[in-house]
């Protein structure tokens, strides 16, 4: 099965970018956006911007089968690349 990757830089209240990638199931970029939102809020960045400016489709992939049941279970995966918590 193919999953969507969006490739997202979002600045953090301390002026640092994070770059991470939002994994889904659907090819849907204001869903990704949702769940960017949802999981920055997760991690107190609640104020963050999040638009299609700083959240694109980047590819479509598989994923390993750890990685499908958050997907199959939360909606999405959220890969941190830079600058995460």
């Amino acid at each position: 099965m193919g999953f969507h990757v969006f490739d997202t830089y979002v600045k953090s209240k301390n002026g640092n970018i994070m770059h991470f990638d939002v994994i889904t199931d659907k090819n849907d970029t204001e869903k990704a956006i949702t769940f960017a939102k949802e999981w920055l809020k997760s991690i107190g960045e609640t104020d963050a911007k999040v638009t299609t400016e700083e959240c694109r489709f980047c590819h479509t992939q598989s994923v390993s089968e750890e990685i499908e049941i958050e997907i199959m279970t939360n909606g999405y995966f959220i890969a941190k690349m830079e600058g995460c918590p």
